[in-house]
């Protein structure tokens, strides 16, 4: 891949001329890979498709289903209508197994999140009502102030292919450039399913990015992935743009050191703590991805190597590796993880051995004292689906803790791997695509103090006694890297197993109100009824048979 030379000599916080160029600096004198050339005037020419253009090539057909079809039966309709290929790099990008699919809200929810959160940038949801009022619902829950767009269909627009020129013809409406940089189309489990061809919308109108995605259900496992679709989609058009000429600056301008992209949401100290971790060497902490707004694109893919913190965004890696950036796993946590990630840096951009010294000498001493002033005691089974817990399980074992249990309902993969295997050396059994199954037997057989995990993990430890933490309000909202991730856990996880007494005396208040279909206060025993039960259960068993042998017809 080739890309033009490198910005101006302009240094941060200022413009570069329009058309010049020179070759960035960094520590080895080189960066490897493409570059990446600012202009001004943000006039980079990018293919525009006209409506006839992006006409679809054929009828959209009917997949016959709702949202509420089996999703085996959603998949094969999505192939059948032509979207095997974005099924396929699913699967790749994505692996699933040894549970098939962990059990977390809709995976869609970590796309919107990530556009919501971006400035100059319109959401647009396609699906099921029920599916989108779930999404907003559940993004304004989460503090989004933006309105989430939508476009309604029925089954005569599904079927016909309207439901398409619908979407197109909300896009020309919306793309108004003194409001949005970028409006993203995502396409839910139904029309993923009947092959509404996003591919086709216009590239770009009146100077707005138009991105279009599928983030079925059927097809993404986790909203934790589902992050990583649009960041990857996202990257991919500002690599193209790249590719094609000068692209806008940075706002805040551009960094005159060497910078290191950060992969993954993370508390907002951290990358301020990893740049000042960076310092020594020379280097800089370049923009967190996903981005908060677009031209950090630019920034982020403008680096000498990125950190995966986060070890499952595997489109948006094999964008920065298109680009020819090299990409590093784990992250600087604990004594041992900032030693060995400050070495793995440094070593990346030829730091001389000397530097890479300077930054362990000036952080290892004080991640080590401030662990030491934050004591933890106490066996823990943890889990969670945001993609950082193995690292937290690193944090709590250099803290002291005995933790016996990780479970994350993201894939492995060989940027979690070092992480897996200094977990596994200290006897931890880690669970990659974990299911609430699995959480629910270590809370349960590992006779924990603690557990940190899930909603339903949480509420299940609570019901036994045992003092839980719900991972991501609780533990991702705190610091995790440098000294002050080494401190930000002991204060809230030592409360909390502290809290075993009155765990005991609220499990003992509520006990004998049993469980179930007999929860409550009776005045006798429970009216049980299991020839009631027997009954209706034959009658779904024969419904079941039925629709079996109507699928054989």
């Amino acid at each position: 891949m080739t890309m033009p030379e490198d910005f101006g000599p302009e240094k941060k916080g200022g413009q570069p001329p329009v058309g010049s160029a020179s070759s960035p600096r960094s520590i080895s004198g080189k960066k490897m890979g493409a570059e990446v050339s600012y202009d001004a005037a943000a006039d980079t020419p990018i293919e525009v498709l006209t409506s006839s253009e992006a006409a679809p090539e054929a009828p959209v057909q009917a997949d016959g289903m709702g949202c509420h079809a089996p999703s085996e039966k959603m998949e094969a309709a999505a192939r059948a209508a032509g979207n095997g290929e974005i099924l396929d790099q699913f699967a790749k990008d994505y692996p699933r197994g040894p549970h098939d699919k962990p059990e977390s809200m809709c995976p869609a929810f970590g796309s919107l999140r990530v556009g919501l959160r971006m400035r100059r940038v319109a959401t647009v949801l396609s699906g099921s009502a029920c599916c989108v009022y779930g999404l907003t619902f559940v993004s304004h829950f989460y503090g989004a102030r933006r309105s989430v767009g939508y476009v309604p269909f029925n089954s005569e627009s599904l079927v016909t292919g309207k439901l398409f020129e619908d979407i197109r013809d909300g896009v020309h409406e919306m793309a108004d450039p003194d409001r949005y940089d970028a409006i993203v189309v995502t396409n839910l489990c139904v029309p993923t399913a009947s092959g509404v061809p996003l591919r086709l919308l216009p590239k770009e109108i009146n100077g707005v990015r138009i991105i279009g995605i599928d983030v079925p259900g059927f097809g993404v496992p986790t909203h934790a992935e589902a992050k990583d679709v649009l960041a990857g989609a996202m990257l991919n058009y500002a690599r193209q743009e790249a590719m094609a000429g000068p692209v806008p600056a940075p706002e805040a301008g551009r960094e005159d050191r060497p910078t290191v992209t950060l992969l993954g949401e993370m508390f907002p100290a951290d990358p301020m703590i990893i740049g000042a971790m960076l310092a020594p060497m020379g280097l800089a902490a370049g923009p967190v991805v996903p981005c908060r707004e677009w031209r950090e694109m630019y920034a982020a893919l403008d680096c000498g190597a990125v950190a995966a913190i986060h070890p499952f965004y595997s489109s948006a890696v094999r964008e920065f590796e298109a680009a020819g950036r090299p990409v590093i796993g784990s992250a600087p946590v604990g004594v041992e993880g900032t030693h060995d990630w400050l070495a793995a840096i440094g070593q990346t951009f030829n730091v001389a051995p000397t530097q890479i010294a300077a930054a362990q000498n000036a952080f290892v001493p004080a991640v080590k004292a401030a662990l030491a002033k934050a004591p933890i005691t106490g066996r823990i089974t943890l889990s969670g689906y945001e993609g950082s817990e193995l690292l937290v399980a690193r944090l709590l074992i250099e803290s002291g803790a005995d933790v016996a249990y990780v479970g994350t309902a993201c894939a492995a993969s060989k940027w979690s791997a070092a992480d897996k295997d200094w977990l596994e050396a200290r006897g931890v059994v880690v669970k990659f695509r974990a299911s609430l199954a699995d959480d629910l037997a270590a809370a349960d057989g590992l006779d924990p103090d603690l557990v940190i995990g899930t909603t339903p993990v949480v509420q299940h430890a609570k019901q036994r006694g045992t003092p839980s933490l719900y991972f991501t309000n609780l533990i991702s909202a705190r610091p995790l890297m440098g000294p002050a991730g080494a401190g930000s856990l002991g204060e809230v996880v030592n409360a909390a197993i502290a809290g075993k007494e009155r765990m005991d005396k609220m499990r003992d208040f509520f006990e004998g109100v049993g469980t179930d279909d007999t929860a409550g206060i009776w005045e006798g025993s429970p009216n049980l009824r299991p020839d009631f039960r027997e009954a209706h259960q034959k009658k779904l068993d024969k419904a079941a048979r039925a629709a079996r042998a109507q699928e054989m017809i």
